[in-house]
């Protein structure tokens, strides 16, 4: 017998407002992906998402790379990067065009033109492209098919989600992650690498919302049907509420963080009278002992003004009705005791935490939300390993780059 081939390397690098997380994962031929090193560093240079230090950030990144790179015993030359901020649009659009092959046979050709026809439309020029992500197609008014090669028509339709990002922006993650010593193979959106990691195949189908609450920001994807109806990003994440901690218990930023994640909780009902915790003080103020009842009153409010903003968002899309298996919450802020509780409350839907799935070795290490993200752009990697570096794409070969990457999302979903 032969021997068996070489394994890939692939490596996801989170790129969020509080940390940088780097995973790098083994792909074996049969498509088994196991984890075998996880680094994480404290991200410096990022603000809601977009950075805005550049030598503060690419620090950040050696840091989580080399940490990551140790404990996998191996090093790497190439990461696929994930994309977060503000600046992300997400839009539903519809291409039509004529089938004009032998017996009017669908071929790959035609679905790449009804794909570019889908994609024609008003962009602002500091935009470019990041995921044209189908939804169905539809052959002579037959809706619903979901792969349409083969098929004979004359018309053919294809609706498709758009993401587009500030080119500045994601310029600015490929620098950063240069001059820390890497290649980008792709820029990912954030959340839908979360979904990635997080969702089941029935989930995505039945219909799902989910949200990813990191640092920053909280990012918001919608499913249905197999494929994504929706993302968004609202400018709220889990420093927010470190803040007014901070404020409203006088107290050091970094400490406010500690506090959260060891005493935190998104519902006063949910706590006891008589529950305290120590507050340590400002400029060498003694501590003092605080009721953790104080701590749930300030963080309540602004959990529940967040998911409001996100159940508001759900709701002006239409698409309410449709997320039957209800909301799936991660990224680090999901850990929030009582967050979940008050999603239900707020959405009226059932809600459960993310973890990621679909992975092997250190699963122990990365079974938590904080990993969705970098899990998620493994998974994603793993199917794209063919691509060109990001940085030697033209920009003639961009689309050819996002239809690659198209087909990859529907070969999943479909």
């Amino acid at each position: 017998m032969g021997k068996s081939a070489k394994p890939s390397i692939i490596v996801g690098l989170d790129i969020g407002t509080t940390k940088i997380c780097a995973v790098i994962a083994e792909v074996h031929d049969e498509g088994q992906i196991e984890i075998i090193g996880i680094g994480k560093a404290i991200s410096h240079g990022l603000r809601k998402g977009v950075v805005v230090n550049l030598e503060s950030t690419t620090k950040s990144i050696r840091q989580a790379v080399d940490e990551a790179e140790r404990m996998a015993g191996i090093t790497v030359d190439s990461v696929f990067a994930g994309i977060a901020g503000g600046h992300i649009k997400g839009f539903n659009s519809r291409g039509v065009i004529a089938v004009t092959g032998r017996n009017r046979e669908i071929t790959e050709r035609d679905v790449e033109r009804v794909i570019d026809a889908a994609r024609a439309v008003a962009i602002p020029l500091d935009c470019e492209v990041l995921h044209i992500i189908p939804q169905e197609f539809i052959v002579d008014d037959q809706d619903g098919i979901k792969e349409p090669l083969g098929m004979c028509g004359v018309r053919l339709e294809a609706e498709v989600h758009i993401v587009t990002a500030a080119v500045t922006s994601a310029q600015n993650i490929v620098k950063s992650v240069n001059r820390a010593g890497f290649e980008v193979r792709d820029i990912v959106l954030e959340q839908l690498a979360s979904a990635e990691a997080t969702l089941t195949r029935d989930e995505r189908e039945l219909g799902v919302a989910v949200i990813d609450i990191g640092g920053g920001t909280t990012d918001l994807a919608i499913f249905t049907e197999g494929s994504v109806w929706h993302t968004a990003v609202i400018a709220l994440g889990g420093d927010h509420i470190t803040n007014d901690i901070a404020v409203g218990l006088r107290t050091p930023a970094k400490e406010a963080e500690k506090i959260k994640k060891k005493h935190g909780c998104a519902l006063v009902s949910m706590v006891g009278e008589a529950d305290t915790f120590e507050v340590p003080g400002v400029g060498g103020r003694p501590a003092r002992i605080e009721s953790r009842r104080v701590l749930a009153e300030i963080i309540e409010p602004r959990v529940e003004e967040m998911l409001s903003l996100a159940d508001n968002e759900i709701r002006r899309t239409g698409y309410r009705d449709l997320i039957a298996s209800g909301v799936v919450v991660t990224g680090g802020a999901s850990l929030l005791e009582g967050l979940p509780e008050m999603a239900e409350q707020i959405f009226g839907l059932p809600v459960h935490r993310g973890y990621p799935r679909g992975v092997g070795g250190l699963t122990d290490v990365v079974a938590s939300p904080v990993f969705a993200t970098g899990v998620g752009l493994v998974l994603y990697g793993a199917r794209n390993r063919e691509l060109a570096l990001f940085r030697n794409e033209t920009d003639g070969h961009l689309f050819a780059r996002v239809v690659r990457r198209m087909k990859a999302w529907f070969a999943d979903f479909f």
